[in-house]
């Protein structure tokens, strides 16, 4: 590890900052933002790394899928200020050439001369509610097939397909119609015993859900049974998409033959908050006839379509270096899941999307918190909370990837031996480590969002009366 950098320039006060959190945000993310950075607050970041208000340092490799690129990454940057200079805010009755050449090159990057029009919002919830309506209204039916464990936002017919019951038991009924059903192909049929739906919302790997990559099998045979049944297929790739888990578009590369791609996080480069949905010309259909049935002020933001612009190009140009970064971290994690294997259950995930599983009896949610203060951000899961992922960018360098190991290697051996016992006792009633890693550190299967630090709080919630794991270290 790295030694800690020297304390440069001063930072916001934290303790204006959280009380303002407290006060007019949240008094729960006040709480979990002071235990996070242990009384410090974010300052500044530049690469993988950010810089905290008093100081310290710390690896990001979380900000829930969104610093791809790192933290202002220089292209990026320098296309937003190009376009800030120039005409940052569209009038919306004319055409603006910045936004109409990103959506010209995101057909060219997704799936060229298949998916060919473009809506752009701000975030996959919007993403997902402009698929939802559109299937709706090209096919006449309502009734959507999700797939349980699934995470497609909050929004409330977003929320409709979202597996989460802790987020949607208090607002319901929300959009009607939703079937959501296990990742198994003898489920399908059921699904589409009336000829009444109109699409399917797949992440082909669950992000939120646990890093889960769904079988290819069941992927296929679900594609297979909307196209036979006339409905649409639309994979959610907010959180997989653009190279996080090697592929443009893991949908995509699999032949599933989707008729929109959902893309978002970190298709504005980690500058701009930008979602796109890049889809056939049937399933658009509704929008090309009447371009009024689904609008937003800020879709086609300027600011946003450069940064997108700039994004594709980096993240391609990173592409080499990406898949170095996931041999390293595949690698690295098989070492610590064989080394703490009373305490890590499973390891799993693809590209630069990892999922660390813990024992039960809540050590997922001190591990992270142990890591915020040790110096790695890493994100909960909301709907698998014993999970921890690991969203490493692009552009660290492999002495930072082996940081980030070793931090979480220490940080697993300072977990206190009662949640040791717990995963043991787990273990010995055949539920004991899966290290599903594939050997030479490749994908793991066939190759899917929130975005606010709130969901912290899913991970907070374990410790709650519990002592703080022993070891605490420095931040670096």
């Amino acid at each position: 590890m790295s030694a800690a950098p020297e304390r440069t320039g001063a930072g916001p006060d934290a303790r204006t900052v959280l009380g303002r959190v407290r006060a007019h945000l949240s008094p729960g993310l006040a709480l979990v933002y002071g235990m996070n950075g242990a009384g410090a607050v974010e300052s500044h970041g530049d690469g993988a790394r950010i810089v905290l208000s008093d100081g310290r340092s710390a690896l990001d490799f979380g900000s829930y899928a969104v610093t791809l690129l790192g933290r202002r990454h220089p292209d990026v940057l320098r296309a937003v200020r190009g376009e800030l200079e120039a005409m940052p805010v569209s009038t919306r009755v004319l055409a603006n050439g910045t936004t109409a050449g990103f959506a010209a090159e995101l057909v060219e990057y997704t799936d060229p001369g298949r998916l060919t029009r473009v809506w752009l919002g701000l975030n996959g919830s919007d993403a997902v509610e402009a698929a939802l309506k559109l299937a709706r209204l090209a096919t006449g039916r309502t009734r959507v097939v999700a797939v349980e464990g699934a995470y497609h936002g909050k929004s409330l017919g977003a929320l409709a397909a979202t597996w989460n019951r802790r987020y949607r038991q208090s607002l319901e009924p929300l959009l009607s119609g939703v079937t959501h059903i296990p990742a198994d192909p003898e489920a399908i049929p059921g699904a589409f015993a009336e000829e009444d739906v109109a699409a399917v919302l797949v992440e082909p790997v669950q992000g939120e859900g646990g890093v889960r990559a769904l079988p290819s099998a069941f992927l296929a045979a679900l594609a297979a049974a909307a196209r036979e049944h006339g409905a649409f297929v639309i994979a959610d790739e907010v959180q997989t998409g653009l190279r996080r888990c090697g592929e443009r578009a893991l949908s995509v590369a699999a032949g599933l033959r989707p008729d929109a791609v959902l893309f978002g996080k970190a298709l504005g480069g980690g500058i701009q908050p930008l979602s796109a949905l890049v889809a056939t010309e049937e399933l658009y259909g509704p929008l090309a006839t009447d371009p009024f049935v689904h609008t937003t002020t800020f879709s086609g933001h300027p600011l946003a379509a450069a940064a997108g612009s700039a994004a594709l190009r980096a993240v391609e140009g990173l592409a080499p270096r990406g898949e170095r970064l996931a041999g390293l971290m595949a690698a690295g994690l098989r070492r610590i899941a064989q080394r703490h294997a009373g305490l890590v259950t499973e390891v799993r995930g693809q590209g630069l999307l990892w999922g660390v599983e813990f024992g039960p009896g809540g050590a997922a949610g001190d591990v992270l918190l142990e890591l915020s203060r040790r110096g790695l951000l890493v994100s909960p899961c909301l709907g698998q909370p014993e999970v921890i992922r690991l969203l490493p960018p692009m552009v660290a360098t492999d002495e930072e990837a082996e940081e980030a190991l070793a931090l979480l290697d220490a940080t697993c051996a300072a977990v206190p031996d009662e949640f040791r016992s717990a995963a043991r006792n787990a273990s010995d009633t055949g539920s004991g480590t899966r290290d599903r890693l594939p050997e030479d550190g490749a994908r793991a299967g066939p190759g899917g969002g929130p975005g606010t630090g709130a969901e912290g709080a899913a991970a907070a919630r374990h410790t709650e009366g519990r002592t703080p794991v022993p070891g605490r270290g420095p931040v670096r």
